[in-house]
């Protein structure tokens, strides 16, 4: 089975290796040590900006419905997630009711980089801007909100404090 054609990768599994979010884990610390936070922040959008820039171009076009199917494949392909996607008129809610990294990383015990779920924001946030649209995020250290939404929707500005650290 390949993975939908939403999806920026192509594999014949139905879902991805959950020891991936380890290498995660361990990139992040590393990019973090070695370039700060700054670096490892202009890491991810550049990563949201260009490895994912034929998603972002199928958000653009397909709006709403592109990002809720986009989400639901996503998901689909991740071992553990336990995620709702919610769309709406003007905007898509991701509830993360467990996060796939999160849990394996604790099932691990492996020491979580505490910034770690900032990186859905960084990431979803520059996918978000090269579609036109906005992304916000509540929650984190296992359950989360993301909201992507129209940029006509007035969503607030992000505030930081409202991510969680991570923790084991």
């Amino acid at each position: 089975m390949s993975t939908p054609n939403t999806l920026p990768y192509r594999d014949t599994k139905p879902q991805g290796a959950a020891d991936f979010y380890y290498e995660t884990n361990a990139r992040f610390r590393f990019l973090i040590r070695k370039l700060g936070h700054e670096g490892w922040t202009r890491y991810l959008r550049d990563l949201g900006k260009n490895y994912y820039a034929p998603v972002n171009k199928q958000w653009k076009s397909g709006g709403m419905a592109a990002v809720a199917q986009y989400w639901r494949d996503f998901f689909a392909t991740e071992p553990g997630s336990k995620v709702e996607v919610e769309e709406k008129a003007d905007r898509v809610e991701l509830v993360v009711h467990e996060c796939p990294i999160i849990k394996q990383l604790r099932i691990g015990k492996r020491e979580i980089v505490k910034e770690f779920c900032q990186h859905c924001y960084h990431l979803g946030q520059a996918r978000a801007n090269e579609a036109g649209m906005e992304m916000r995020l509540c929650g984190g250290n296992g359950s989360c909100r993301h909201t992507y939404a129209k940029s006509e929707a007035g969503l607030p500005p992000q505030e930081m404090s409202e991510i969680k650290e991570a923790q084991l």
